[in-house]
């Protein structure tokens, strides 16, 4: 609740009655020509227990005119406004004394009964054309008796716990359309008797995403009501119209859509309470911490479980952590988006060697925030050596593809220029690294394959921290090539670095890769890796593309939430 602090009495200052309107015993608020409040009492905000931020801005009959049930009440029925369409009109309007009785609904949920009488007034340069005073009426109306709270009605400690369950499945899923469906499950039948999520996409298209109804506590999806929806407009003060704004929650009935829709989003609401006989219903914006994204819409097939403000209250809760849920899965896809398309830029074109076949993959993590850091390489050197890395660094995201990018093509230009040893190449990288790049630490291997006279293939390699490259020969016996470890770059240390060296057998296939394929929380490192050299002997006389897939697919843990980088170089049987 904020402060329930008067606003600021400029507005009224220029009517020169500020002082005496704002010590008045009865609550008193002028409203504009728009019907939007502009200015409130102390009084005023007592009686209602708000604060100045819960009026100033909001329409003056959609927030505080309602029968005794809490329902909103239809302008024509006593609003101050009716929102003539002429200019003749409005200036009767504005002329005319009107008073009533009204229920007005208060910050903690309930109704208060009162009368109301407005003083119309001469614009002035903020646009005030009326002043309505309001006090509680002494004896509400003998029709007007409170009904019996709702079968349905939650108690304080219920309404908190379905806003934890709701906060704990929107932050434990990536998701977010899942959680949804999850959230909507604990709204239903336990809240309402059907659920409906409009959500606004990028380009400001309305889809009807979600509709699902209890039945018997079973719950069906109604796609047959889910679809496109016509555009939000832009002044339309219809309940659905106005939450997808963000303008203002309301409560709504089938009365409510009466008479002649104002736009196509009150023709889709009409055929939507008509499809599933709702009698009762409360709309909130679905609001993330920059925009809307959408509107909830609750509602039940009987009028006497009939909404209250109250249960408005608790709606525009789920809504807003909707809301902040959505908006922050669709900032993430952006992320993941960016960087995956980043990462593909910058992951290079494999050179064509004479006999030996080399594939790759590369397969971004579930979660955007994980995206970025991996990447193989492959490039041909002057004296006809072919260089093969495999690395990853240290970071996440967009800083990670970033760091990546800086990594690689460094490498490249010393490994190119520079005819020496792996290891020295890598110790010359890290040196650099720590001055000249934004990466703080990463680990890579750094390989040169070659074909000795004899017809042989050498694999010379150093590792900075990276897990080892494995081995396959023809008939499925496996082995680790790890031999040449150092420090992962960025240490800070000066330690050697070392070379090792390999012949690799006729029809043998060495396989790279990065530890989003053999890591997962709670299990031990060299369980995956057992688990890579069963899976890679299973498959040692599959071709290559294949043994690559079916490596990736049944290697990587079905929980991993990093993202994976994998090089694979099959050795020919034969001579070259």
């Amino acid at each position: 609740m904020t402060d329930r602090s008067t606003a600021p009495t400029t507005v009224i200052d220029q009517l020169g009655v500020s002082a005496a309107l704002e010590h008045a015993s009865a609550g008193v608020y002028a409203v504009a020509d728009s019907g939007r409040i502009v200015w409130v009492n102390a009084r005023a905000l007592d009686l209602l227990l708000l604060g100045a931020d819960d009026m100033i801005g909001y329409d003056s009959h959609e927030l505080l005119h309602r029968d005794a049930r809490g329902r909103p009440v239809p302008r024509e029925n006593g609003g101050l406004r009716q929102q003539p369409d002429r200019q003749a009109d409005r200036q009767t309007d504005r002329q005319a004394l009107r008073s009533g009785r009204n229920w007005y609904p208060r910050g903690d949920g309930t109704l208060l009964p009162g009368q109301w009488f407005s003083l119309p007034c001469e614009a002035n340069e903020q646009g005030v054309v009326a002043l309505v005073a309001f006090h509680p009426a002494e004896e509400p109306e003998p029709d007007a008796a409170r009904p019996a709270p709702s079968p349905r009605a939650l108690s304080e400690g219920e309404r908190l716990a379905l806003l934890a369950d709701t906060t704990a499945q929107l932050i434990s899923n990536v998701d977010v359309h899942g959680a949804l469906r999850r959230v909507v499950e604990l709204m239903l039948p336990r809240l309402a008797d059907w659920a409906v999520i409009d959500l606004i996409a990028e380009g400001d298209e309305v889809t009807r995403s979600l509709v699902v109804q209890a039945e018997d506590s079973v719950l069906r999806t109604r796609e047959d009501l889910q679809g496109p929806m016509p555009p939000i407009p832009a002044s339309s003060p219809m309940p659905l119209s106005a939450a997808l704004r963000g303008a203002a929650s309301a409560l709504a009935g089938p009365e409510t859509y009466d008479g002649p829709p104002d736009t196509g989003i009150a023709v889709e609401q009409r055929r939507l309470f008509e499809a599933t006989g709702i009698q009762t219903a409360a709309i909130a914006p679905i609001r993330g911490p920059h925009e809307v994204v959408g509107a909830l819409t609750l509602g039940r097939t009987r009028r006497d479980e009939a909404f209250t403000t109250g249960d408005l209250a608790l709606v525009e809760d789920i809504a807003r952590r909707i809301g902040i849920a959505l908006e922050n899965a669709r900032h993430y896809q952006r992320q993941r988006q960016i960087a995956a398309t980043m990462q593909r830029y910058l992951l290079p074109q494999l050179p064509q060697l004479s006999g030996v076949e080399m594939t790759t993959r590369y397969l971004p993590a579930p979660d955007a925030s994980h995206v970025g850091g991996d990447w193989y390489d492959a490039f041909p050197l002057p004296a006809g050596d072919t260089a093969l890395v495999i690395g990853d660094v240290v970071g996440h995201d967009l800083e990670a593809a970033a760091g990546m990018a800086q990594l690689r093509n460094m490498l490249r230009a010393y490994t190119w220029s520079q005819d020496n040893p792996p290891h020295r190449t890598v110790q010359h990288l890290d040196q650099a690294m720590r001055h000249i790049t934004d990466v703080r630490m990463a680990t890579l291997i750094l390989a040169r394959l070659a074909c000795d006279p004899a017809g042989h293939w050498i694999l010379r390699w150093t590792s900075a921290g990276h897990p080892p490259p494995l081995l396959v020969d023809y008939d499925g016996v496996t082995r680790y090539l790890d031999k040449g470890n150092g420090l992962l770059l960025g240490t800070g240390t000066d330690r050697p670095r070392h070379d090792a060296e390999a012949t690799l057998p006729p029809g043998s296939t060495l396989v790279f890769y990065t530890d989003g394929l053999i890591e997962t929380r709670g299990e031990l490192l060299d369980t995956g890796l057992q688990r890579l050299r069963r899976h890679a002997a299973a498959l040692a006389h599959r071709p290559l593309n294949s043994f690559t897939d079916r490596l990736l697919e049944r290697t990587r843990p079905t929980d991993n939430d990093d993202d994976v980088a994998l090089l694979t170089i099959r050795i020919p049987l034969g001579t070259p």
